[in-house]
């Protein structure tokens, strides 16, 4: 064995590691929102019941989808990206509408932006489509 085939054929870029990252940050926060919220309507605050049960669960699966687009990214499948860019797309106007409630809102509003801006950044890194889109070799 030489040290030509014993070195790993490439590395995963820091900049697609950080995208994963972020998205799966972003869809672990929306799993953690539908939770809250399916809560929220057991313990008797939500006067519709079934409608935030449902609501919450379907927050919950939405979170699931970044999630595994994350998990995609770090095994460097380009199936990942797509779903990843929209996560962190979404970002952008709900931080807008978080910074114009005013109060703590707007720090979380700037955070969540920034996150959604490094996010797509990091995935439409040139490092990032080199990994993703390299011919695979057989």
């Amino acid at each position: 064995m030489t040290a030509e085939t014993s070195a790993p054929a490439s590395a995963r870029p820091v900049s697609l590691t950080l995208g994963a990252a972020i998205t799966a940050l972003e869809g672990a926060a929306l799993a953690v929102v539908g939770v809250s919220d399916m809560v929220s309507a057991l313990s008797g605050q939500a006067k519709q019941l079934a409608l935030n049960e449902f609501g919450g669960l379907v927050i919950v699966l939405l979170g699931v989808l970044p999630v595994l687009a994350a998990r995609a990214l770090l095994k460097e499948r380009r199936w990942g990206r797509s779903p990843a860019v929209l996560t962190n797309s979404i970002c952008l106007p709900v931080a807008y509408y978080m910074t114009q409630s005013g109060g703590a809102m707007v720090a979380v509003g700037v955070l969540v932006g920034l996150l959604g801006l490094v996010g797509i950044g990091a995935l439409l890194n040139p490092k990032s489509t080199a990994a993703l889109y390299a011919p695979r070799e057989s």
